[in-house]
């Protein structure tokens, strides 16, 4: 439990950082984290599902940046 543990909350923390540092991969460290520690702490597991369920509901068409139109 202890390996679990650490192992999570160190996931967590670089998906932390990397949310303050520039770059892309901020997310899946940290939903990484949330399975690893889902296998021992239920409070993990709901935070996984209500993200789960967010990410659900996430348009991917909508993601897409659209290119200004030319005057």
């Amino acid at each position: 439990m202890t390996i679990v543990s650490v192992f999570g909350f160190t996931l967590i923390a670089i998906g932390g950082v990397l949310l303050i540092l520039p770059g892309p991969f901020t997310l899946p460290p940290v939903i990484a984290g949330l399975f690893i520690l889902a296998l021992e702490f239920t409070w993990a597991k709901s935070l996984l599902t209500k993200a789960q369920g967010s990410a659900k509901m996430i348009d991917p068409r909508k993601l897409r940046k659209r290119k200004p139109r030319a005057l």
